[in-house]
């Protein structure tokens, strides 16, 4: 009966997606931002060697954990577009083909950062196409030039705050997006050691990352954040000329500059003297094990994808900084990517071990507690860490 439910589900799962593998078609599931390049491609690889190729958009957010699901009862895609930091429980669950086909001198086209991001347990399960990280947007019409402290500019921030305009809005309920504040001052989730992250060293209850969560809650305090601001709320008013300033990622650029809005993009500025350290993601793509088209999905991503005109062609549709060097030093002039790539380095990597998967949820809960006055920033982050540890067994 077990078995039977999650086949349901996950036949459920699907058909609200779209198409599953099937033998002798490629399925790539992806996210908005990708399906038109990869249709593109797609109908250049059918053209050429008469396999079709379906390109299925799901929200960026459930690509992973519907992947999870539908792909064990072989109603999963060939080909998944995804963040690097679920690799390894994606690995683990027995999901994932590496992608032993590049050569030592393939990777050597990419940074080293973007390789490792994609790695577990010695074996490479992905190819990198971009990095990304969230950073500080701002509308030059009201904001000249951004600011270096959170301090100076809290003040402006509140005096352009009213009923209809804000001076700053962000998704300050969820943990990736207020991660920057959270780092600052030596917040961490897992400890990195010389065997890799310990994940019984967890660092979201430290003084650091207290010191952090209570700024957050300042600005609410202070009315410069408002109960129930979310990403909707926040990409819209940006994109009505509604906020000075926001924190987002490169991936919202193209709708920015669609509506025509004059913006600057800075890294994430300091708190207490602290320099924002916002999450820092790499994107790729990554072969199921389940597909019943393996060879085809290794040719598409070795001939199709990994190419330096295919990866430019992405970067123009999805302008986040390029992780293949040669692609990198095409754009190293575009204005946004300078700006993003700087945000990144001061960064740090989503964690990509299954650990991770007990961190998101207690995080954002912590975080609602948090900014509804329901618990103190320390006792939010504590009672966080605990749960995070009982989920894990510690």
């Amino acid at each position: 009966m077990k078995k039977l439910l999650v086949w349901v589900i996950a036949l459920a799962l699907v058909a609200s997606i779209g198409l599953a593998a099937v033998p002798g078609r490629l399925t790539i599931w992806c996210s908005e931002k990708q399906v038109g390049v990869l249709q593109r491609l797609g109908d250049e690889f059918e053209a050429q060697y008469g396999i079709p190729v379906d390109v299925v958009e799901v929200p960026f957010g459930d690509i992973q954990t519907k992947f999870l699901t539908a792909a064990p009862a072989g109603e999963g895609p060939d080909i998944i577009v995804g963040a690097h930091d679920r690799i390894a429980e994606l690995v683990v669950n027995g999901l994932l083909t590496p992608v032993d086909f590049l050569t030592a001198r393939d990777k050597a086209e990419f940074m080293d950062t973007a390789l490792e991001a994609f790695s577990y347990g010695g074996k490479l399960y992905g190819i990198p196409y971009a990095i990304e990280a969230m950073a500080f947007i701002y509308n030059k019409d009201y904001l000249p030039e951004p600011p270096k402290t959170m301090e100076e500019f809290l003040p402006i921030a509140k005096e352009y705050t009213s009923d209809e305009f804000r001076g700053f809005v962000y998704f300050a309920g969820n943990f990736y997006h207020s991660a920057a504040f959270l780092f600052a001052g030596g917040g961490y989730v897992f400890k990195m050691t010389d065997q890799g992250l310990d994940s019984t060293d967890i660092g979201l209850a430290n003084e650091g990352a207290i010191m952090g969560a209570e700024f957050i809650k300042q600005l609410y305090r202070e009315g410069v954040l408002k109960i129930g601001d979310g990403y909707e709320i926040m990409d819209g008013l940006f994109k009505d000329g509604m906020a000075m300033a926001i924190l987002n990622g490169p991936w919202a650029i193209a709708d920015y500059k669609r509506a025509g809005i004059d913006y600057g993009i800075a890294p994430v500025p300091s708190i207490n003297g602290y320099p924002g350290r916002p999450f820092t993601g790499v994107q790729g793509f990554m072969i199921s094990s389940k597909s019943p088209n393996t060879l085809f999905a290794i040719d598409f991503l070795a001939n199709f994808v990994n190419t330096q005109d295919v990866m430019y062609r992405i970067f123009l549709e999805d302008p986040r900084p390029p992780v293949r060097l040669d692609v990198l030093d095409m754009v190293k002039d575009e204005p946004d990517v300078a700006p993003f790539a700087n945000s990144a380095a001061f960064g740090i990597p989503m964690p990509n071990i299954p650990e991770m998967g007990a961190v998101w949820g207690s995080m954002d809960d912590a975080l609602s507690q948090i900014i509804n006055d329901q618990l103190p920033a320390s006792e939010a982050l504590k009672q966080a860490v605990e749960k995070i540890r009982t989920a894990l067994g510690q």
